[in-house]
């Protein structure tokens, strides 16, 4: 579908962000901004499963404004899940309550990948759901902000494919790193064509910007990440861009996020590939400002502490102005450090998103009135 099926756009803030134009105020969204913590997303959730969700077009779509219709923010995010890809390959994952996701029957020898795993599975088919969602979501938005698509990287796929489950060590699928370094890369070399054909699906759908998670970096040291996220990360960026020329598509930005991955930032951002780096809460203000000396073409988001939307207003407002104080006003998109807890309050959630409008705006101004 061509982008002139689509309503215009009323607010291009985060793309103007992206590439790097001047903006009135910083752009801001929050990652799992649709979903556990707003009341009428738990009235949907009594009535249906999450992958239920996910795989119905028209409930992702409402799933995915309704924090639109309650915020002013600057862009929504497609409601799916990193995990539809190892669906989408065959595996069977179930989301349990209280646990999280979970593989019943998990990788556990190199010869799984060929059982367990069918190659010849296409994303174009098996996650027609999701293309169908963002197609309804990008016309129900009536262009009130853009639409991000996502995926998971491959490593993180890769991780909870072996572990079966969230893992505090990942210390299984760190072991096929070490042990089954050949059948590894054949493993994250799949996940990283599917992931290609995925996000390019996504992008023809409607996403005007898409976003890679790798979310399992805290398990990696700086030369396993080298090995076996970074390559693969930047195949996924590359791959992605030579698919949509060969289809004659728009290239739209890019966003990178590799939690915790703090040793691996500036090999991250010296490959050009990635219009935004998205940073954990963990990242010092020094190195935040080493990316913006030696990257000046590079948009930077995050990275509020989600555990500071427990604060009171006042404190959260103090929050928000030195993160804006230490990012800048230009090339930068509002967000926080990972995904928002089930627990936090919404109205907290709101003063969040309006002190970031206000005071980057008032930061703006004065910067202006300087000038």
């Amino acid at each position: 579908m061509s982008s002139t099926d689509f309503p215009p756009l009323k607010n291009d803030l985060i793309l103007r962000a992206c590439r790097g134009e001047s903006v009135e105020r910083v752009p801001i969204w929050i990652m799992r901004q649709a979903g556990r913590y707003l009341p009428e997303y738990k009235a949907i959730s009594a009535q249906h499963s999450f992958f239920e969700v996910c795989r119905t077009p028209s409930l992702a779509c409402e799933v995915t404004l309704q924090p639109v219709r309650r915020y002013d923010l600057d862009a929504a995010i497609i409601f799916s899940d990193i995990l539809v890809i190892p669906q989408a390959l065959g595996m069977q994952v179930e989301m349990v309550a209280n646990e999280g996701p979970c593989f019943p029957q998990p990788l556990k020898i190199p010869d799984d990948i060929n059982t367990k795993i069918d190659r010849t599975r296409q994303a174009s088919i098996e996650l027609k759901y999701v293309y169908e969602a963002i197609t309804l979501t990008r016309r129900t938005l009536d262009g009130q902000c853009p639409l991000i698509g996502f995926s998971g990287a491959p490593w993180t796929l890769m991780s909870y494919m072996i572990e079966g489950k969230a893992s505090s060590t990942m210390s299984k699928a760190k072991r096929w790193l070490y042990s089954y370094e050949k059948e590894s890369h054949d493993l994250l070399n799949i996940l990283a064509k599917f992931i290609i054909d995925h996000l390019v699906e996504q992008i023809a759908a409607g996403a005007q910007l898409v976003q890679l998670f790798e979310s399992h970096c805290a398990c990696l040291t700086p030369d396993l990440f080298n090995r076996f996220s970074l390559p693969y990360l930047c195949q996924i960026a590359k791959g992605v861009r030579d698919e949509l020329s060969k289809r004659e598509l728009s290239f739209v930005p890019f966003i990178v996020f590799a939690k915790d991955a703090h040793y691996g930032l500036q090999d991250l951002s010296s490959t050009g590939l990635f219009d935004v780096i998205s940073l954990d809460w963990t990242i010092t203000s020094a190195c935040i400002q080493s990316l913006r000396n030696e990257n000046s073409k590079l948009t930077l988001q995050g990275n509020l502490d989600p555990c500071a939307l427990y604060s009171s207003k006042d404190s959260l407002e103090k929050s928000v102005r030195t993160m804006l104080q230490i990012f800048g006003t230009k090339r930068y998109i509002a967000n926080l450090g990972h995904g928002i807890y089930p627990d936090i309050s919404v109205d907290n959630v709101k003063w969040f998103i309006d002190a970031v409008h206000e005071i980057s705006k008032e930061l703006n101004d004065s910067n202006t009135n300087k000038s």
